[in-house]
């Protein structure tokens, strides 16, 4: 009996050591990317002007883009000013980008308790120590991005409908439902944690050695849906929709090309119409196939995908679990499933923020994947001296370390450093212009850091409403079309490598 609570509490005691490292390091990169940004992204802006917007017309926000990651700025931009007593366009930005900091870190916890079920608290910890080092998926962490916090109540999600299929627990699928209800509010993909949860009760409905009644599984289905409807029910009513907006284009881009594109036979022929149609669908799908893989090796900086693939592989093999199988298949056909749909009837673009939940949840197999490779250079190394676990040891930390270097200089590069012309020109025209001046240009950004009204402007005749319009121009000596009289007022480099590229500042006459 004794011996059994020591060593309780040498598991917790581990436990709490291991992802103390792993939160220290996560928080250390994270404050370093965050002081060294020099521009956010173009989506960081956009929920930014949203959290703007959340005092003034929450009902507004609440009905268009998913508002859960705009409000957590708002909230932590109150926080902020309630100490300081002061705001800033500034202000905004690192209170966007440090609520992203939070759920990054945040998320570690789960997922450090998802990869001890999964694979063993060892080899959480050295997955976890990886992630942390990934240069894409720690620089989204340290953006004005809602990828993390989705990550964070996923996780939690997975987490939660992991201990109810291992355990029975009921409670923990009704907590699995809410996790997902609220993650669908920062990105309704979340709700994929009761498409899991329902998968396994239908399995335990027809496995032949049931461990759940009928009963429960009905009282299981019912706890998980409801705990997902308590937040999600007064959103949808205040939104006044119930699927999310890119569901929604998808089902109708499918049912208009069904209508359109209905085979007309002539015997046994086909309309060529509908060969062309299926044809394009296949190209399409092919392309994603291409992206995916292009853009999940580049998360994995490619020397941790193939020990991904080897771990994975074995892992499901010899040591997986029915409960790890089914539930970790479920997720990683549902995810690919939702890109490829995405990549053909929504937006022909795979990013690498949307790897991101795919990189994340596979990433425990990879510290397997690195033993497996160190065996296999041992079986063919011959050194007597040194006994073979031993070696095996050594070279898995080999390879890891070997692995960390090639992501640092990635890494601890200043996020977006090749934009240092961006801020330049909006420091010029925050110097240089009125505050009731009107900036035309081709990226919310610049005029957002100049803290101006700004109209976006692609080409072709400039608003009339604008004072200033700027340009990116791929060669010095090009000009742009505006169809007005300008006075040429300030040029940098976009990019201080490529100085080619010019961003030029004209004031129109």
């Amino acid at each position: 009996m004794l011996a059994h609570q020591y060593g309780k509490r040498h598991i917790q005691k581990q436990d709490f050591i291991n992802i103390t490292v792993l939160l220290a390091i996560a928080v250390g990169i994270g404050a370093y990317l965050i002081a060294t940004t020099v521009i956010i992204s173009k989506d960081g802006v956009f929920y930014i002007e949203r959290a703007q917007q959340f005092s003034r017309d929450p009902i507004g926000v609440i009905k268009g883009h998913p508002f859960g990651y705009p409000f957590l700025i708002f909230a932590a931009h109150k926080l902020v000013c309630f100490f300081s007593n002061s705001s800033s366009i500034y202000t905004w930005i690192y209170a966007a980008q440090g609520v992203n900091l939070l759920c990054r870190i945040a998320s570690f916890i789960p997922l450090y308790f998802i990869g001890k079920m999964l694979v063993g608290r060892g080899n959480s910890f050295w997955a976890l120590l990886i992630l942390a080092f990934l240069p894409y998926p720690t620089e989204f962490g340290s953006d004005a991005m809602r990828d993390w916090p989705a990550v964070f109540f996923l996780a939690c999600g997975f987490w939660a409908i992991l201990q109810a299929a291992k355990n029975r627990n009921l409670w923990a699928f009704g907590m699995g439902g809410i996790c997902a209800g609220f993650g669908y509010m920062v990105r309704p993909v979340c709700v994929q944690v009761v498409a899991y949860g329902l998968v396994w009760l239908v399995y335990c409905l027809f496995r032949q050695a049931k461990t759940f009644s009928r009963r429960r599984i009905l009282l299981a289905t019912a706890v998980l849906v409801g705990g997902f409807l308590i937040p999600v029910t007064p959103y949808t009513a205040a939104r006044g929709k119930i699927l999310p907006d890119t569901l929604s284009k998808v089902i109708r881009s499918l049912a208009s090309n069904k209508e359109t594109h209905q085979p007309a036979t002539i015997g046994m022929q086909i309309h060529p119409m509908t060969d062309k149609y299926n044809a394009g669908i296949q190209i399409r799908a092919v392309e994603a196939a291409g992206n995916l893989i292009e853009k999940a090796g580049a998360n994995l900086m490619w020397v941790f995908a193939g020990p991904l693939v080897v771990g994975m592989y074995y892992h499901f093999r010899k040591t997986a679990t029915q409960e790890e199988k089914l539930l970790m298949t479920a997720f990683i056909v549902f995810n690919v499933a939702a890109l490829f749909l995405r990549y053909c009837y929504v937006h022909p673009d795979l990013t690498h923020r949307y790897i991101l939940p795919l990189t994340v949840m596979t990433i425990f197999y990879i510290p397997a994947g690195l033993k497996l490779l160190g065996n296999w250079v041992v079986n063919r190394t011959r050194q007597s001296q040194v006994t073979t676990e031993e070696k095996s040891q050594r070279w898995f930390y080999t390879l890891l370390i070997i692995g960390l270097c090639i992501c640092l200089p990635k890494l601890v590069r200043p996020i977006r450093i090749e934009k240092q012309g961006y801020l330049s020109a909006a420091m010029w025209l925050k110097q240089n212009t009125l505050s009731t001046d009107v900036i035309a240009a081709p990226d919310r950004r610049l005029f957002f850091y100049a803290e101006r009204t700004g109209i976006i402007w692609q080409g072709g005749q400039v608003s009339e409403r604008a004072g200033y319009l700027v340009k990116i121009l791929k060669n010095r000596n090009q000009e742009p079309d505006s169809g007005k009289d300008m006075q040429k007022m300030y040029s940098c480099c976009v990019d201080k490598r490529n100085r080619k590229e010019l961003l030029v500042i004209y004031k129109l006459l």
